[in-house]
């Protein structure tokens, strides 16, 4: 589920990388803008790994429709190259991708469709401020209407073309509030966000998902924090339970053990004998469960949970009402090794309770 909204939120929202002019992020002011964008937009294009740039003019606004208003930021973009960097356009479930209309075509999120009670063709009102610091306005009609999962960016954000937002805040050709990066693997993006830093420059603020969203790396390590919370539990439980079998196994063998011991077994081939036991104990009932949880994770990785009944609950938190699992081999391996070291120390006070039996005393049980 974690993974599934940290994804989202690169994919949809924010994407790998993002260049701003300093201290844009923190003001949103207009004037604060990348005058050279188109250009820089085509160097990192070259760089080996991305596979999509967008410039961006970002606006915060007002958005009215002939009913009510709403604030909202607008995004201006090329529908094109934002097709390489985000998802929306597969997000579509009325209209089309700033298709069917001519002339000030807009994308809208689903929840402030509803909000302002608009349909596909209708036409709403943006007032944004200019260069000049002039309030302007501007109408735009709705092309296509995007559902995300995520109520809150469904509200608030609204897309138009970079050419239409260009000429109604008279923004100069080329520039850019936003430069989005998209890159081919994640794994690759210290080495792609070093490339960028050395094109962009110094004056520019270049952030990865991590610094953009600090949330979502907060969520991937306390999801990590709490796995091994959970896995320390369950081993905990499985440790008890051994030591708790295997003393009831001592118990009940004392006076074989005893008989071991009289005609002559070492203490050390006995201490082996119980661990061994232990060992196959954990082994045995750890690998089928590591066996059926894996099948049931690789079936969970097409065959979502369903979480359909609380959908609205999370969408306002972001998340997937449709959850898939992950099956990590790597986890598996960790597992199991953990599986064997709990064995182990499992059956190390149970020996020690056999070692202490006196084989004359032992061999007296009935």
């Amino acid at each position: 589920m974690a993974d599934q909204r940290i994804q989202k939120v690169i994919n949809t929202e924010i994407s790998y990388i993002q260049i701003h002019q300093a201290g844009f992020e923190e003001t949103n002011d207009i004037n604060d803008y990348i005058l050279n964008a188109g250009d820089l937009q085509k160097s990192i294009g070259n760089i080996a790994g991305v596979i999509g740039v967008c410039k961006r003019i970002v606006i915060q606004s007002m958005a009215a429709s002939a009913e009510t208003a709403s604030g909202v930021l607008i995004s201006g973009i090329n529908p094109e190259q934002e097709k390489s960097v985000t998802s929306i356009n597969d997000k579509i479930i009325d209209g089309a991708y700033f298709e069917g209309i001519k002339r000030n075509p807009a994308v809208i999120g689903k929840k402030l469709a509803e909000k302002l009670n608009l349909r596909i063709r209708s036409k709403f009102v943006i007032t944004v401020q200019d260069l000049q610091n002039n309030i302007t306005s501007g109408a735009f009609r709705v092309a296509g209407i995007y559902s995300t999962d995520n109520s809150v960016f469904d509200e608030t954000n609204v897309f138009v073309r970079y050419s239409d937002l260009q000429k109604l805040t008279n923004f100069p050709a080329g520039a850019a509030h936003e430069i989005a990066i998209n890159i081919n693997k994640g794994e690759e993006l210290p080495a792609i966000s070093e490339a960028v830093k050395k094109v962009a420059g110094d004056k520019l603020s270049i952030k990865i998902w991590k610094e953009l969203r600090p949330e979502m790396n907060y969520l991937t390590e306390a999801m990590d924090l709490y796995m091994y919370i959970f896995i320390v539990i369950i081993l905990l439980a499985l440790l008890f339970g051994i030591i708790n079998t295997m003393l009831m196994v001592v118990m009940e063998r004392t006076k074989e053990i005893g008989m071991l011991m009289a005609i002559g077994m070492n203490k050390i081939k006995i201490f082996s004998m119980i661990v061994l036991e232990s060992v196959m104990l954990s082994l045995t009932g750890g690998i089928v469960g590591i066996v059926i949880g894996a099948i049931a994770s690789k079936y969970g990785e097409t065959h979502p949970i369903d979480l359909s009944a609380w959908a609205q609950g999370y969408q306002q938190l972001g998340y997937d009402a449709f959850v898939y699992t992950q099956l990590d081999p790597s986890m598996l391996v960790d597992i199991t090794l953990l599986v064997i070291l709990t064995g182990v120390i499992a059956a190390v006070y149970p020996a020690y309770k056999a070692l202490r039996n006196d084989p004359a005393d032992a061999l007296r049980i009935e």
